[in-house]
């Protein structure tokens, strides 16, 4: 198949789309949760009765311990304390270990905080930056997430669309073909809902290896920024990539990484880097659906820009 290259983007048409996609206000000057109000108490329960075999299946990397190209700081992992190492006798013993990691990046499955990306100065709802120093963030931390992501989750496969096993470093998915895939897989994104967006970012991974997918080198693929307009349209709460929806590079004239800034600091919307759905789209094939309850949850931790974390599918 024809590789997709975005359409180039200037940067007053960027300008444009942040404004036309704009959520500041809209749940209150001081909100910090987002597009996180669109998922009520009625979208939660409609998510439970889509749990009718019970199974549910992780959407999160294991955590990498392992330098790379796309992962310049692994995550460090060490034992505390182990049975190898004798004990008092009689002591009841106990295995320990630490781990250290940043949040973001692209081998960590991680949520962003809200207070993760500015535009022009400013963060969602139009918050200054400056509320983000070296001490760390003093709005729109992590903790605003605390009690949760719970909803219907609908995976929108972009590579069994296109009947390829992923998308080529560089490409960029359109609305034509998101509602395309809707129309295929017999779903409809709606309000409250969790986008969950496959390119098979990490099944290209794992069979060629790690790559260098910044703007100095090969890429990613993911969303065109014009797409921004449909999820506002239709209220999705929350979004979902195996990568992390940037093309990459970057259609918009002048801006790096303008779907982080549209989804974020304009939409002040749910989002998550890095997940796989390899596991995922097995069993979507084999319950012949491709909506499912989500439940994920951050770590409740104060001052904090993101978090990893470990989202389930449950069917």
């Amino acid at each position: 198949m024809t590789k997709t290259t975005p359409a180039p983007v200037s940067r007053a048409r960027f300008d444009e789309l942040f404004q036309a996609v704009c959520n500041w206000g809209r749940w209150g000057d001081d909100d910090e949760t987002g597009t996180l109000n669109y998922i009520r108490p009625e979208h939660v329960r409609k998510a439970a009765g889509l749990v009718r075999s019970g199974r549910s299946v992780s959407m999160a990397v294991p955590i990498n311990k392992v330098a790379g190209p796309d992962n310049p700081r692994p995550a460090v992992h060490y034992m505390v304390r182990s049975y190898d190492v004798p004990s008092r006798p009689g002591e009841t013993q106990f295995s320990t270990d630490y781990l250290a990691s940043e949040f973001h990046g692209d081998c960590h499955t991680h949520i962003d905080a809200l207070c993760h990306v500015a535009m022009n100065g400013k963060l969602y709802n139009g918050k200054p930056a400056s509320a983000v120093t070296s001490r760390g963030p003093s709005i729109q931390d992590i903790t605003a997430f605390a009690h949760g992501i719970i909803g219907r989750g609908v995976l929108l496969d972009i590579p069994r669309l296109r009947g390829v096993k992923w998308l080529e470093p560089g490409e960029a998915v359109t609305t034509e073909e998101l509602e395309a895939a809707e129309k295929a897989q017999g779903v409809r994104l709606g309000e409250g809902d969790i986008f969950v967006f496959r390119t098979g970012h990490h099944r290209r991974r794992l069979e060629l290896g790690p790559w260098n997918n910044t703007y100095d080198g090969d890429g990613k693929a993911g969303l065109h920024v014009e797409t921004m307009r449909l999820l506002h349209e239709r209220k999705v709460a929350a979004f979902f990539p195996d990568g992390d929806g940037e093309t990459v590079p970057s259609n918009v004239e002048g801006v790096a990484h303008p779907i982080h800034a549209l989804q974020i600091a304009s939409m002040g919307m749910v989002c998550a880097d890095s997940l796989q759905f390899e596991e995922l789209v097995k069993i979507c094939e084999e319950e012949k659906r491709w909506e499912f309850m989500v439940m994920a949850a951050p770590l409740r931790l104060p001052g904090g820009t993101g978090s990893l974390f470990n989202p389930l599918a449950v069917f």
